[in-house]
Formats: C-alpha cells, structure tokens, sequence
C-alpha cells in the first residue's frame, strides 16, 4: 500500500461526471434523446467522442453529425444541457467507494470538484447525490476560460484551494480529464468507467475509487 494520500499530497480533487458520480449514464440519456428530436441517432461511437470534451468541441461534432451548420452546434449543446438538467432532478448515484473516499479525506486534505460541466449542472448534481458540503472549492467550465482539456480548470482549482498543483492528486476517468490535469502539472490517478476510454496517460490505473479507502 506504501505511503497514505494525506501524506503524499497537498490536496485531492475530484472530476464528477463518471468519476465522483455515476452521471454519465444521464448525459447518455440526454444526448440520445437530442440526437432523437433532431432527427438522428447518437451511437456508442458518438459517446466516447464527446465524453470528458468541451462543449465547444460536442458544439461542433453534433452540428456536423446532425448536419446543421456550425453555428447552431451551441444551440444543439444548450438543449442537451436542458436535458441534463431534467434527469438530474432525479437521483444522482456515487460511484463506487466515491462517498467513502471523501468522507475519509474531508478534514484531513483540502478537497476539489473540477467539472467540465457548467455550474447549474454541477450545483444540481452534488446536491442530488448530498454532496454539496464535500469540498472545499468547486470549479466549473462557467469559471474558466477553456476548459479541459485545457488544464485551466484545474489550476484554478488549486489556486483556490492554496495548493500548487505539483503537490496535488487528480482523480479521472476520461482521456481529456487526465491530459487536464496532466498539463496542469498534478499527478493523476485514472478510474475508467469504460474499457473503450484511452487512460494511459495516468500515472495510475485503478478499478474504483474503492481501492483508494485503504490509502485515505
């Protein structure tokens, strides 16, 4: 096991869409259902395009896919966002060993959520799950101005949380998080929720956070 968490690092911060909880399965719904009311189909393909992606890039790959001209790809982007908002009315699951993970850390390390999500989703999201008192900063696509794989979101969230990013974990699950946080100069440690994702930049791979409660 070596060396706990809180002694290797400053601070810990958590993606959330697939990572810190089980969203993704939402965001499919609703990209399914867009892709349904415009007319087309949206594959598994289309998923591991977009996952972990900004919305920018999902902007541009559905106006192509769905044959509209670019500049109705932020429409298209804002509907599906309507979408999520809708599902996430509902229940919000953590993924696995994700709730004990922070409660394990909370107090003894500062801890971070850094979601490519806009702000609405990610408030909605963390209180649906009871997880809004979790962390100590939550840093949204809304508070950057590029997003990952851009590695703003987490220097900001370092920043916030008064650490430097050298002594800081990530936690990820897509290939645009890890390069995130990569270049934001944290190590990461990648918990892929599906087999097709590429998370071989990681400095680790796990299975589940649940390996992790050992460490905490």
């Amino acid at each position: 096991m070596g060396e706990s968490l809180r002694h290797r690092y400053r601070a810990v911060v958590f993606d959330m869409d697939g990572l810190l909880l089980d969203t993704e399965v939402l965001w499919h719904t609703a990209e399914v259902e867009l892709f349904r009311r415009h007319g087309g189909e949206f594959t598994w393909d289309d998923k591991m395009a977009v996952i972990g992606t900004s919305f920018e890039t999902t902007a541009v790959y559905f106006a192509e896919r769905l044959g509209r001209p670019l500049a109705e790809g932020r429409v298209l982007v804002d509907e599906m966002i309507d979408l999520m908002y809708e599902q996430l009315q509902r229940q919000v699951d953590a993924r696995p060993g994700a709730v004990e993970l922070v409660a394990r850390l909370r107090g003894r390390l500062p801890l971070a959520v850094a979601s490519n999500s806009p702000t609405r989703l990610v408030d909605a999201a963390l209180l649906a799950a009871g997880l809004t008192d979790a962390f100590d900063a939550v840093v949204t696509s809304d508070d950057v101005v590029n997003a990952k794989p851009a590695p703003d979101i987490y220097l900001e969230a370092c920043r916030r949380l008064g650490v430097a990013p050298a002594d800081a974990l990530a936690l990820e699950d897509s290939p645009s998080g890890i390069a995130a946080a990569k270049a934001a100069g944290l190590a990461c440690i990648a918990v892929p929720q599906f087999a097709e994702a590429d998370v071989s930049a990681a400095d680790r791979v796990i299975d589940s956070l649940e390996e992790l409660l050992a460490e905490a």
